[in-house]
């Protein structure tokens, strides 16, 4: 179905075409969601919350671009207007580069040396963070916890977990930059 027809069948409610719409787009959200927000489960919230707007607000939705652009643009604007909220920012606009140098290189496969080198790395940088931001890190990523077992185990805030992960998340970023660099352009 092409997007002017789409759009058109959205905004008269066909609840048909808008289940299909969620079936089909739903995961992909989510995951890039996920490249901003680094919690699978907020990320589901978030691209449930475009998919009701959207439902709710159809006769007034006005898309110049593709329906599947307009739904990445209104995923990313709710994810960094959710890290905003809980007082993340992103001044250096770092959280695009890193997104769209890792949209380009997942269009490119890699060798599993490559991914392994990759993966040590990760386990290098996060030996250089600061020994809080180490152990939530370690906490989220290695022992599968959530943000409210950190903050129990802790005894610090949910916000803190969530911003200590969102710099752990950059330093490693910063770290594997260069990398990715390399990997990309060799």
């Amino acid at each position: 179905m092409n997007d002017k027809l789409l759009i058109n069948q959205i905004k008269s409610k066909n609840k048909i075409v808008f289940k299909n719409c969620y079936e089909l787009f739903f995961k992909d959200l989510v995951i890039h969601a996920n490249k901003f927000l680094f919690d699978y489960s907020l990320s589901e919230d978030i691209v449930q919350e475009v998919f009701i707007y959207l439902w709710q607000n159809s006769d007034r939705i006005d898309i110049k671009t593709s329906f599947k652009a307009y739904l990445y643009a209104m995923v990313r604007n709710r994810s960094l207007n959710y890290l905003k909220s809980i007082k993340i920012t992103d001044k250096k606009q770092f959280l695009d580069l890193s997104n769209s140098i890792v949209n380009e290189i997942e269009m490119f496969p890699i060798l599993e040396e490559e991914e392994n080198t990759a993966y040590l790395k990760i386990l290098q940088a996060v030996d250089k963070m600061p020994l809080k931001m180490q152990k939530i890190f370690k906490l989220k990523f290695f022992e599968n916890y959530k943000y409210s077992e950190i903050a129990e185990e802790l005894q610090i805030s949910i916000n803190t977990v969530k911003t200590q992960l969102k710099r752990a998340r950059s330093f490693i970023n910063e770290s594997l930059l260069f990398l990715l660099i390399l990997l990309f352009y060799c």
